[in-house]
């Protein structure tokens, strides 16, 4: 196999093992990290003997993956306030045609989701991401993961439940959430607490990610008369040069705040029944950096 040949083929695979070790991580620089380990192990690999290059490069990016993972669970038990994954610019375009799918894989990166998958066990994280999000059969996933048919099922089912019984319950129209995003944005800009509280959700809460690196709660907001005197405070301070745009983040429509033309936080809503449930505002500037797309 020529250099060129090495380098097309792993280039073919490369969007899909980004998105496995994603998924695995919540991390997008450690995802990038792995994946470049996944590279180098594939250029010192015996290629002669790799029927399958895909199953090859998602096996090494998986187990990889699980070996970053159990290193970087310990960082997140010293994480200053709630933790909320990196946010993840998605754009499926032509690339994943079928709707079914594209739900799918929206809903397995969205930011509720991959907080509750940070729970599972690092095997039950790669079982369920591996079964749910790419429709592995459980006999490639027992091959990935050198463990035994069996045992991968029960991982699998053990994780499904996990997730079933903690994750969110949320509206996931995209355009009803593009919708509400924007009237959310003139509300909270305008400081309008009558126009917040017309689409906030009794029970609403807003998480804020900040790791004691910008100004951000240290604790989870929760009710509508909460959340709203909060936006109300934060917009009458005023951000001298902000700006905002709208972007795909994680299956789903978000909001970037600029300051001068350099992203300032995120904010993504939840929805249901047609009101806002969640609102997650990532201020970490560490966690933003992936979203400088300009």
């Amino acid at each position: 196999m020529s250099t060129d040949t090495v380098t097309d083929v792993f280039e073919e695979h490369r969007p899909v093992l980004l998105e496995v070790a994603y998924r695995m991580l919540g991390r997008v620089a450690d995802a990038e990290d792995v994946v470049q380990e996944a590279w180098l192990r594939w250029t010192s690999a015996d290629r002669a003997g790799v029927r399958d290059p895909r199953g090859f490069l998602v096996r090494v990016t998986t187990r990889l993956a699980i070996d970053r993972l159990r290193q970087v669970k310990a960082r997140n038990e010293a994480y200053v306030g709630p933790w909320l994954p990196e946010p993840y610019v998605t754009d499926f375009g032509d690339t994943v045609p079928d709707t079914a799918e594209r739900a799918v894989l929206a809903d397995t990166v969205s930011l509720a989701v991959l907080v509750v998958l940070e729970s599972l066990s690092p095997l039950e994280r790669a079982v369920f991401v591996l079964r749910e999000a790419f429709g592995y059969p459980f006999a490639d996933i027992a091959a990935i993961l050198d463990r035994g048919e069996p045992a991968v099922r029960q991982l699998a089912g053990r994780a499904r439940r996990h997730v079933d019984d903690r994750r969110p319950r949320y509206d996931v129209d995209p355009a009803e959430r593009r919708d509400l995003t924007e009237r959310f944005l003139a509300a909270a800009s305008e400081g309008d607490m009558t126009g917040l509280m017309s689409l906030l959700a009794p029970d609403a809460r807003l998480v804020g990610d900040s790791g004691g690196k910008s100004r951000a709660p240290l604790r989870v907001v929760e009710s509508a008369e909460k959340v709203g005197r909060f936006l109300v405070g934060a917009a009458a301070k005023g951000v001298p040069g902000r700006s905002f745009r709208f972007l795909e983040v994680n299956g789903g429509p978000a909001l970037l705040a600029l300051e001068d033309g350099t992203p300032d936080a995120m904010f993504q809503l939840e929805l249901l029944d047609g009101r806002i449930q969640s609102i997650y505002v990532i201020r970490n500037p560490d966690k933003l950096r992936s979203l400088n797309l300009d």
